[in-house]
């Protein structure tokens, strides 16, 4: 019985080893799966609160958690999704521009419009809460992008919501704190 354990898991083992060299001649590269990370929940959750620390350079755990952050906001139907939100300290956060999902890295609102709007927001950390919200309806963003390089982009109407969303979260300011008293 203990010879035909050995003999499964050696058997097992070459298997997966046989697999990997397989895929390496073939130059096919395996990928670790993506993680779906837990969104820390609650309006006094302590990391919700807590102002991010700029990332110095892109490494491969910020490219990692950029993937895990993508796929974690996918999962849950996000629009946008900050680092804190998942535990994280780092000023990264993952909004559209122009409709395509971007990572900012140490994003910043360099000018807001004075127009604004007052629209209803909700947030994943935040389940079932709504509350209007004043936003400007154009933005200046900077923020380094995935491959190192500073970037400045003019965004309006509801990418530039979300932005400010999610520049919010990196500051440790969430939506209740902005909610604008309905008459």
């Amino acid at each position: 019985m203990i010879y035909e354990l050995i003999l499964v898991c050696s058997l097992e083992s070459w298997f997966l080893a046989f697999a990997l060299h397989l895929l390496q001649r073939l130059q096919i590269h395996y990928n670790p799966p993506i993680a779906i990370l837990p969104i820390l929940i609650g309006a006094d959750h302590p990391a919700l609160r807590i102002k991010t620390k700029p990332i110095a350079k892109v490494t491969k755990k910020i490219s990692k958690l950029i993937k895990d952050m993508e796929e974690t906001m996918k999962v849950a139907n996000g629009v946008g999704l900050a680092s804190p939100q998942v535990g994280e300290t780092v000023r990264l956060c993952l909004a559209p521009i122009n409709g395509k999902l971007t990572a900012l890295i140490n994003a910043q609102i360099a000018r807001s419009s004075l127009e604004t709007t007052v629209e209803e927001e909700g947030c994943l950390s935040l389940p079932n809460t709504w509350v209007p919200v004043r936003r400007s309806t154009e933005i200046v963003l900077t923020y380094m992008d995935e491959s190192g390089k500073k970037q400045e982009r003019r965004v309006k109407d509801f990418d530039a919501r979300v932005i400010q969303h999610e520049v919010d979260h990196l500051d440790g300011i969430l939506i209740t704190d902005r909610a604008e008293k309905v008459s």
